[in-house]
């Protein structure tokens, strides 16, 4: 089971090509659920805001259409996550990215991220 991180999930609804062919093989052949953040759609919708990406709807609109053209089931950020996202070792500073980190350990997920600070985290799987 696999778990996007944002950056994936921005690349999957228009670059596909800035995905490596492991991780676009992994997503397309994978029989086991993938998973998006609640996380991501709040960063997705920073991003929008502050003019660093461009969505073709609002982002409300934009994240429900990638779970159901993607098949992709919705996380929630839960106050387990959340938690366990605050006593993370300091490797990543990223807010969003703790965050998905929590949620990838909390659920027993891959999280699927070219970041390879994100891989440094103990009891995490990554994929790339």
């Amino acid at each position: 089971m696999i778990l996007l991180d944002t950056c994936v999930l921005l690349w999957l609804a228009g670059d596909l090509s800035a995905i490596s062919p492991g991780a676009v093989k992994l997503l397309r052949h994978t029989e086991s659920a993938c998973f998006a953040s609640a996380v991501s759609a709040f960063e997705v919708g920073q991003k929008a805001a502050a003019r660093k990406v461009s969505l073709p709807k609002p982002v409300d609109e934009w994240f429900a259409a990638m779970l159901e053209q993607h098949q992709l089931q919705e996380l929630p950020i839960t106050g387990a996550i959340a938690a366990r996202a605050t006593l993370l070792p300091r490797v990543h500073r990223d807010p969003f990215d703790r965050l998905l980190i929590a949620t990838a350990q909390e659920h027993h997920l891959t999280l699927l991220t070219p970041d390879p600070t994100i891989a440094k985290y103990p009891n995490l799987r990554t994929a790339w």
